[in-house]
């Protein structure tokens, strides 16, 4: 799928008020260029691509978000973000990816474009895929912050092997192999550290849950079986420009700092409450 820049440009001439000859003398292109990527009788650069972007975002139009709102409203399914490092390439295939994911192999796409869009802002080449996702006669899993879903995390990123033959270990993982697709905390690489602390032993199960919700990053959807993903329909490709991938990056950072303070202040809150990993897997 391309980028829709054709409709983006059109709607950049609509909201600032703009003929063509403006446009182009803004974007400092001839005339005949821009009637060309408009009447796509050619193909176009990625250099100008982010020329066309770049110029939106710094007018003030934030196309994708518009694009996000537009989605939801027009679609009765399920509106759903992957953010890409690069091109998706044919079909989607959950064996591409690495095993250890949150959930191991799977498709992870997030209920927004932000939670997409923060997540691969710092690739060159990243950009946005918008999906539409019909969940029926499909088997769903759903973990909320909970030490089930903790250990779910630790095992599929390999954190404890020592107790891959605890019944509860098996029993989560036998719930997660048998699901068409998973709804979930998203779980960024801070997170796993907090998650970390609790497997080495550090906290307690009580007091990981609570700094992990302080985190608050959203849902996630895994995709997790060929039948699900043929419920999977991609409606849109969206291009991340420069200035809106660092506006992304800089509000993860502020967000990042906050979510550190309220991790810090759980920590304290909750100390001596819960569990020990070890004491619950024992």
């Amino acid at each position: 799928m391309n980028y829709e820049y054709v409709d983006d440009i059109k709607l950049i001439l609509e909201i600032l008020e703009l003929s063509r000859e403006d446009l182009a003398n803004d974007l400092e292109i001839d005339i005949k260029t821009l009637n060309r990527w408009i009447n796509e009788t050619n193909g176009i650069s990625e250099s100008n691509l982010e020329k066309i972007y770049e110029y939106a975002y710094k007018n003030h139009i934030n196309i994708n978000r518009i694009k996000e709102m537009l989605s939801i409203d027009d679609n009765k399914s399920k509106v759903l973000f992957h953010g890409s490092k690069k091109t998706i390439e044919g079909e989607i295939d959950i064996n591409r990816s690495d095993d250890n994911n949150d959930f191991g192999k799977g498709f992870y796409l997030s209920e927004t474009l932000e939670a997409a869009a923060t997540f691969v802002s710092s690739f060159e080449k990243s950009s946005i895929y918008r999906f539409t996702f019909e969940n029926t006669d499909l088997k769903c899993v759903k973990f909320d912050v909970s030490t089930e879903w903790m250990i779910a995390i630790a095992y599929y990123r390999g954190r404890i092997n020592e107790y891959v033959n605890n019944d509860i270990v098996k029993n989560i993982v036998n719930k997660v192999d048998e699901a068409d697709f998973i709804i979930a905390p998203i779980a960024d690489n801070r997170m796993f550290r907090i998650i970390n602390d609790f497997i080495d032993k550090m906290i307690t199960d009580e007091q990981c849950k609570h700094c992990l919700s302080a985190t608050n990053l959203g849902f996630q959807y895994v995709i997790k079986s060929k039948k699900a993903i043929n419920h999977l329909k991609m409606i849109g490709k969206d291009y991340l420009c420069t200035s809106e991938k660092r506006d992304y990056l800089e509000k993860r950072r502020d967000f990042t700092k906050l979510g550190d303070d309220k991790v810090k202040a759980a920590r304290v809150k909750y100390r001596g409450k819960g569990k020990y990993i070890d004491e619950l897997l024992r």
